[in-house]
């Protein structure tokens, strides 16, 4: 009851949810939590995303359910991150519309200073999904790059995380 009263109260108060003194998760993935806009682009095209993101599975995970606002959405996913028990490592679960066949493997990452970065080893190119706050603003970036055979990292995507003025289509 008090993780809904607190959740309330943080919308009600500045649109994001209040943090509650007893969820297990690291700071920064508490932080995530709330109704956000993305706005930026996928191999150079402009997408605009609804974002929420909250605790779930006993608060072990933020999961994160991002949606193309567009008519008929092109794009729709759902993003589980967790800790993985040894320090600030984590484990990301990403599954989206492009089918189950994608969501194999999972991604390892770590929680360094105000971002969360975690590779997933697909098999064709690995990708690599850095999400950066900026306690300032109280902003995010998300920037996901596939690397090369040379090794080098190439832009995929890039977001500018924002909180949601209002519901979006």
């Amino acid at each position: 009851m008090r993780r809904i009263s607190a959740m309330l109260l943080g919308i009600i108060l500045g649109g994001q949810p209040a943090i509650a003194a007893d969820d297990p998760r690291p700071e920064l993935l508490r932080l995530l939590d709330g109704h956000w806009t993305m706005t930026g682009d996928v191999m150079g095209k402009p997408v605009l995303y609804d974002l929420k993101a909250g605790p779930v599975l006993a608060n072990t995970f933020t999961e994160l359910h991002m949606k193309d606002v567009a008519p008929r959405p092109e794009y729709e996913a759902r993003v589980f991150i967790g800790q993985d028990g040894e320090g600030q490592g984590i484990i990301a679960h990403w599954l989206d519309s492009f089918g189950a066949r994608y969501s194999i493997p999972h991604g390892r990452g770590r929680i360094v200073g105000d971002s969360i970065s975690f590779i997933v080893p697909y098999k064709k190119t690995p990708f690599r999904d850095t999400f950066s706050y900026d306690r300032v603003k109280k902003t995010w970036r998300l920037v996901i790059e596939s690397r090369q055979e040379d090794g080098s990292w190439k832009h995929f995507a890039r977001y500018l995380i924002q909180p949601a003025v209002k519901s979006l289509p």
